[in-house]
């Protein structure tokens, strides 16, 4: 019986521990994880997936935060695949990157899926996307299969893991605090959160 109440009030601390924290809009991540870069600026990373619809959603809350953030912050995105079904999109995504062009296809992409309701779930479909855009679709095709994306990919899952991560969008600042729709409540949320937490994390390195 002491055990079980030992038990039952350690799990009350903790939730209660978590809900001052969601309260907050955010949580924070024990043990804080590595950057992924390090640039001394202060880190904002974005985990999302493409087939996503709160991700499409998000994306003019984010983007428009990313064209007027502070030259402090340095704003980059992952694409791990969560679910199985994802990996086709991350190995787009890090394919993209890896070519240098992912300005000409991320936001086609994403309109692709969510606005012309195309069905972008097959490498090789992607790949003839990727060439409509006037990207080389063969080398874009074998870059998806590459030994680099799949290390890219890797790497994005352990970070996920280790940061906690469970859906998608999710916001992590500095590798100490996560943040999300569920979390912060709404995409205005999410934005304060990240401006408060980059201020507080950018007069810690001053």
């Amino acid at each position: 019986m002491m055990i079980m109440r030992n038990f039952l009030t350690g799990l009350f601390l903790l939730l209660a521990l978590q809900t001052v924290q969601a309260g907050n809009g955010y949580e924070e991540i024990n043990p804080p994880q590595n950057t992924v870069t390090d640039t001394g600026q202060v880190e904002v990373l974005e985990y999302f997936w493409f087939g996503c619809p709160h991700c499409f959603a998000f994306e003019p809350a984010i983007n428009k935060w990313a064209e007027e953030k502070p030259d402090h912050v340095n704003f980059i995105r992952e694409a791990p695949p969560l679910n199985p079904g994802w990996l086709p999109h991350s190995q787009a995504f890090y394919a993209a990157e890896i070519m240098g062009v992912t300005e000409q296809f991320f936001e086609p992409m994403f309109n692709a899926i969510h606005v012309e309701k195309r069905n972008l779930r097959k490498p090789k479909a992607i790949a003839n996307f990727a060439g409509e855009l006037g990207i080389d679709k063969e080398k874009f095709l074998a870059t998806m299969k590459s030994f680099a994306v799949e290390t890219r990919i890797r790497q994005a899952m352990s970070r996920a893991q280790a940061s906690g991560i469970r859906g998608v969008p999710a916001i992590i600042i500095e590798g100490k605090y996560r943040t999300g729709n569920s979390i912060a409540g709404s995409h205005e949320g999410i934005i304060r959160v990240i401006n408060e937490l980059v201020a507080k994390e950018h007069a810690g390195k001053s």
